[in-house]
């Protein structure tokens, strides 16, 4: 995680100097190829840091403070770049990167799995050997199979960052601002409530550690998310517009709190961060499929609102396949 976020330092502070179009995507492949590290490792340690009765509360919180950096980050964001540019905020995210590498540095936890294994090698880097390993236990563990795919929704909810600058430049017009000062202002506006969701949704929720009642809390979440985007695309004001994404993100972020609690609990110390490392493979692939689809629909002469609509509808038929994998927690 420290190397991770380090390499972000440089990647981000890279971006001052972009001149080619090619070179933007390039640094962002980095930065989410770090970012691929990073995650699985944060998800898989929480359960050596706290008691097993504390992992619901843990994940809450967890899923809260990054909420709350991303309503405030988005929202600040945009207006330091409409008042100072661009290159202001690239600054500021590299700090943030070295702030959290400086943070994880301080923590101390054990990992009884690491207990007697020898030190590691650079060949392991190209041994895919373990990810196998990992495949095949999560395919023992009926739950596991199911619980794995529950990011898929989150994942076509990102869809939101290809939609929300043509929300901004086409269709949420405020007076008195030019195009690309409007795109970048309602755009962080439009993300800012996004992020308040997802500050709101696990909160609000709250977690006994039950899982069959995490189970519901994710049928609950397909279910807002479904409503939410299904409003977005019906709103005729962007103050609509932030409260339909409020709800639509709140449940998307019950959704991914119950998800990685169910993960946790579930898998063995010495499969987690494998468990987690398919399970972000997985997000990350819908989220890349999702933004590109959303975008050749947009591109193609599809209206925006007819976008978001189709994925209030992806989640609702998510909420339905759902209901046929929730008895797996009242068999086993």
């Amino acid at each position: 995680m420290i190397v991770t976020d380090l390499a972000r330092v440089v990647i981000v502070l890279a971006m001052l100097f972009v001149r080619a179009t090619w070179t933007l995507y390039l640094l962002l492949t980095l930065e989410t190829i770090m970012a691929a590290f990073f995650e699985p490792a944060r998800n898989a340690v929480i359960p050596n840091i706290v008691p097993t009765e504390d992992i619901a509360i843990a994940n809450t919180l967890s899923a809260s403070t990054w909420s709350f950096v991303l309503a405030a980050g988005a929202t600040l964001g945009g207006i330091v770049a409409a008042a100072f540019g661009r290159n202001v905020v690239f600054i500021i995210n590299s700090l943030s990167f070295l702030a959290s590498a400086w943070f994880i540095s301080r923590m101390q936890f054990d990992e009884p799995h690491r207990d007697g294994a020898p030190p590691f090698r650079m060949r392991e880097l190209v041994d895919f050997s373990p990810t196998l390993e990992g495949i095949r236990f999560i395919r023992r563990d009926p739950r596991l199979s199911a619980a794995i795919f529950i990011k898929i929704g989150v994942g076509i909810l990102a869809s939101c960052w290809v939609m929300f600058p043509i929300f901004a430049s086409k269709v949420f017009l405020l007076p008195g601002l030019s195009i690309p000062r409007n795109t970048m202002l309602v755009t962080s506006i439009l993300a800012g409530a996004r992020g308040l969701g997802a500050l709101a949704g696990p909160l609000c929720t709250g977690n006994d550690g039950s899982q069959i009642r995490m189970t519901r809390l994710v049928l609950i979440g397909f279910t807002l998310a479904g409503v939410g985007y299904l409003a977005l695309s019906q709103s005729p004001t962007l103050p609509w517009a932030c409260t339909a994404l409020f709800f639509a993100t709140a449940g998307g972020s019950i959704t991914w709190v119950n998800s990685a609690t169910l993960l946790q609990l579930n898998s063995e110390d010495r499969f987690r961060g494998r468990v987690f490392a398919a399970d972000l493979a997985i997000a990350m692939f819908t989220v890349a499929l999702s933004g590109f689809l959303a975008g050749r629909a947009i591109d193609s002469g599809i209206d925006v609102r007819k976008v978001a609509m189709a994925v209030g509808g992806a989640q609702l038929l998510l909420a339905l396949t759902w209901i046929f994998a929730m008895p797996r927690w009242t068999r086993t």
